[in-house]
């Protein structure tokens, strides 16, 4: 119980710190501390960060941080993604999975150096 807070709180200060956090933080930590398979961990970190980024999302808004002209475009973009990803997810060998968030990760590092 202690250790599933811990995830969750550590993700939310990461989040609401540098917002990402949900899959970086999240899906790793239900990999290999909470044992969890990895297609559940993908989606238990989904619903996991709903709340998260919903909480942060205010925050920032009363804060005037937010550019919705930008905002509501791209999250009709991820809405839609979603439902792809979603639906790939079932498809998907999972060594395939794996392969793609580790390139993932490894880009997202290598930007995050850069700039």
């Amino acid at each position: 119980m202690i250790k599933r807070i811990l995830v969750g709180l550590v993700a939310g200060v990461i989040s609401g710190l540098f917002t990402a956090g949900g899959g970086l933080i999240i899906v790793p930590a239900l990999l290999y501390t909470l044992k969890l398979e990895p297609k559940k961990a993908r989606a238990t970190s989904l619903f996991c960060i709903l709340p998260m980024v919903l909480v942060t999302a205010i925050f920032y808004g009363r804060s005037n941080f937010i550019r919705w002209d930008i905002g509501i475009r791209c999250a009709i973009g991820g809405i839609i993604g979603g439902i792809i990803g979603a639906r790939l997810l079932n498809y998907l060998p999972e060594k395939y999975l794996k392969i793609a968030f580790t390139l993932f990760l490894i880009y997202a590092g290598i930007n995050m150096i850069a700039k």
